[in-house]
């Protein structure tokens, strides 16, 4: 019997060392009730990740030297919608996808790390289309007792027009290398579609952009 109980130990020995914190607070939360928050559930899937995870030599600067500025919207995810990979791309979120609150890390992306391109990426149905600063600016009052009227939430009325905006709005700046192709598109979050947004500029650096027509 003693034989059998000490096999028994050496057998489940390695599916105990398995047994991690994350599974014993989790356990500890089905028995006593305890409602598990979303954040634990992301710690409990990082541990789960982290199990396997073999990509810890990656280089810092984006293997594609590609920058993507589009929005926070949780309908998009960028790795599977665009085919990218760890370590590809710098992808910058913010909402609505604006290369104005952008441009801090733009700079960043390219004159520290290398990236010679940006893909300013918005999308159908955004919520930024929803309302006007007249509207958050009042909402932030009534809830928070808080003055944000300086505060610009950069909405806007029109996706495609709002993709032309920030394309110029890279295009122009001094902070953004001449050397940089920027191209803008609208993904469409019912189809999965990735549509180039056509762009006409007038400037010195039209050649930095590629205009097609959306399809």
């Amino acid at each position: 019997m003693q034989e059998r109980s000490l096999k028994v130990q050496l057998d489940t020995a390695p599916a105990l060392a398995e047994y991690r914190e994350s599974d014993v607070r989790r356990q500890t939360q089905i028995f006593t009730g305890e409602h598990m928050s979303t954040i634990d559930e992301l710690v409990q899937a990082n541990g789960e990740y982290a199990r396997t995870f073999d990509l810890g030599n990656l280089p810092v600067p984006p293997a594609r030297k590609l920058a993507i500025v589009t929005c926070m919207d949780a309908r998009i995810v960028t790795s599977r919608a665009f085919g990218l990979e760890e370590g590809d791309a710098h992808v910058i979120r913010n909402a609505g996808g604006r290369a104005r609150e952008a441009l801090r890390s733009l700079i960043i992306s390219q004159q520290l790390l290398g990236t010679k391109e940006i893909a300013v990426i918005h999308h159908t149905g955004c919520g930024m289309l929803t309302f006007t600063n007249q509207d958050i600016h009042a909402k932030i009052k009534a809830e928070l007792g808080a003055d944000a009227s300086a505060m610009d939430f950069l909405t806007f009325t029109d996706v495609q027009e709002s993709v032309r905006e920030d394309v110029a709005f890279l295009l122009s700046s001094p902070f953004i290398s001449p050397d940089v192709v920027v191209r803008g598109f609208v993904y469409d979050v019912h189809t999965g579609k990735l549509n180039e947004v056509e762009f006409e500029y007038a400037g010195e650096r039209q050649d930095r952009t590629h205009s097609r027509a959306s399809r």
